[in-house]
């Protein structure tokens, strides 16, 4: 691949003028439409192994990754055999399959922090549910979530913080009433006196807390353990469900998430797409106690045609198969830290006020040098650097999510050459950043 100088966007640009007429904003999920960034959206093509390709047929590696399911790569051969062997007996019967036994049991036979698991259609879905759960199983009706976590777009978690240090909910979307946005108590992250003070404050009406261990929608907010530690405590002195949304983090950092990677155990957890090989598909899981309160076996309904589709349960079974071979993310995670550790000493050695940021796989770009940040409070607004350095790295033909707060991800199909280019063109695009 040689280093590009200049990105056509022609076709592309078509495309995005078309859409435009058809989708609000032209996109179909917001942070498509590139406004955080210079330039229309790319059009996508084809994916393989770390590579995708655009409508204008230019080349990227890719550090998004469908936003992170894509720990394999793009279009990998075992899911691809899989997927198409599936295909041709069906694609969805809104019934039982066996795939989806074989894939609950590949992920429940290595998982010792949940019993029974629902498959869903999506992250969100996935959430809501076991928010409805969690209400249900307790007979409460508060929920605890923190400023700067991401839980998908259902109506109770589309809040932000208040005026104060402790406080209900403020909607963050038009659309979410009052009425329910105040039943969410927003809280600061890696802040046990606020937390504590919550709990007093509203003693026996909280039915879970709901944190993403390695929060990753807002910044990779990397909190302390002591204070996941100290959160588990205290939600099981206080009769609360402790509820790690693992969508980003699930077999991500570890088969089991974060909660194996920090040896906690939570007492609700939802996965996304990465168990479905990318594919719509999300799951919901806790102990057998729990579980029992799920319709049809108890009274908290939720349901769904695609639930357990048998195509992503083939790419699922696929995938989770590669993930579950031993070393598998011990050698990516060295993989990812060799890669971050080469653009991270380059950025240090010319003085550059800028850091990868780093988990397992998963790595975040900081114009905050070594500032070390744990509440989205903490990240600096400007996106000036961002959309520099994007747009540079686009033209030298690596692409990232279009958003400064988003996180980038490291595949097992990025082979050490696709990694040293990239580290070459992300030191190159630093100095283009810090060059004024």
């Amino acid at each position: 691949m040689e280093t590009k100088k200049t990105l056509s966007r022609k076709t592309s640009e078509e495309l995005f003028t078309k859409s435009k007429t058809y989708f609000p904003g032209g996109v179909n999920s917001p942070v498509r439409a590139f406004k955080s960034v210079e330039g229309s959206p790319l059009f996508i093509k084809k994916g393989d192994g770390c590579r995708i390709w655009d409508e204008d047929d230019n080349e990227f590696i890719d550090f998004c990754c469908s936003w992170g399911p894509l720990i394999l790569g793009h279009n990998h051969p075992s899911i691809y055999e899989k997927v198409v062997a599936t295909m041709q007996n069906g694609a969805s019967f809104g019934a039982p399959t066996r795939l989806e036994n074989e894939l609950a049991e590949l992920i429940l036979s290595r998982n010792p922090y949940i019993d029974k698991l629902r498959f869903t259609s999506s992250g969100t879905e996935a959430v809501m549910s076991a928010l409805r759960l969690a209400r249900g199983y307790t007979g409460k009706t508060k929920i605890i979530k923190f400023e700067g976590c991401y839980h998908g777009h259902s109506d109770a978690l589309l809040v932000k913080a208040g005026s104060g240090l402790v406080t209900f909910g403020e909607s963050s979307s038009a659309g979410v009433t009052e009425n329910v946005a105040k039943d969410t108590l927003v809280l600061p992250l890696n802040d046990i006196e606020a937390l504590k003070k919550c709990i007093v404050d509203y003693a026996g009406e909280i039915a879970c807390a709901i944190i993403e261990p390695i929060p990753a929608n807002n910044g990779l907010l990397l909190q302390d353990k002591s204070f996941l530690i100290a959160l588990r405590e205290i939600c099981t002195e206080n009769e609360i469900l402790l509820f790690f949304d693992e969508v980003i983090s699930g077999f991500r950092v570890a088969f089991s998430g974060a909660a194996e990677y920090y040896g906690i155990t939570p007492d609700i957890v939802t996965y996304g797409k990465i168990i479905g090989g990318g594919l719509p598909v999300g799951a919901y899981g806790a102990k057998k106690e729990i579980m029992a309160c799920v319709s049809p076996d108890g009274p908290v309904y939720q349901a769904g045609t695609l639930s357990g589709n048998p195509v992503a349960m083939a790419a699922g079974i696929a995938q989770l198969s590669e993930c579950a071979k031993p070393e598998f993310y011990k050698i990516l995670e060295a993989t990812t830290a060799h890669f971050v550790h080469e653009i991270n000493a380059y950025a240090e050695a010319k003085k550059y006020n800028f850091e990868l940021v780093t988990i397992g796989s998963i790595f975040w770009l900081s114009f905050d040098g070594k500032k070390r940040i744990q509440q989205a409070e903490q990240i600096n607004p400007d996106m000036t650097s961002f959309k520099i350095i994007h747009r540079e790295l686009l033209n030298r033909g690596v692409y990232l999510g279009p958003s400064g707060y988003e996180v980038g991800f490291v595949s097992a199909a990025h082979k050490p050459e696709d990694l040293q280019y990239a580290i070459r063109a992300f030191c190159e695009s630093l100095d283009c950043v810090f060059a004024h």
